[in-house]
């Protein structure tokens, strides 16, 4: 496993924390997260800002890896996340592409069905 895998399955796994302080500081200083569905968020207090909004009515979220495939500080993941707001649940398939530098990552782009998210959980 090289560096950049290692990062990714700890983000990954940092997320059943729902701590968004934790995982904005996964981010370069100048990071960006793009939610393929909506616009990029660049810089890592707004990637918190953003985290924070959508863990907010979470109350439990484990993210399955289905495959990982990486070659040098790019790390490209399917997964399944399983996220709980309160008793609305949802299963939700998704790709992430994930370009790291300097232990840190550089640019998060995670494609996925929105509609499917918004009608489980509203």
């Amino acid at each position: 496993m090289n560096e950049s895998e290692a990062i990714v399955r700890s983000f990954i796994a940092a997320w059943s924390r729902l701590d968004a302080g934790e995982l904005a500081g996964f981010f370069a200083e100048d990071g960006v997260y793009h939610n393929m569905p909506m616009g990029p968020v660049e810089g890592r207090a707004n990637v918190e800002q953003l985290i924070r909004g959508f863990i907010a009515s979470w109350t439990a979220t484990t993210w399955e890896i289905r495959n990982l495939v990486s070659a040098g500080n790019l790390v490209f993941v399917e997964r399944v996340d399983r996220t709980r707001a309160g008793e609305r649940s949802v299963d939700l398939p998704c790709t992430g592409v994930f370009e790291l530098e300097s232990g840190k990552i550089r640019c998060w782009r995670d494609y996925f069905d929105l509609g499917t998210y918004q009608r489980a959980l509203g």
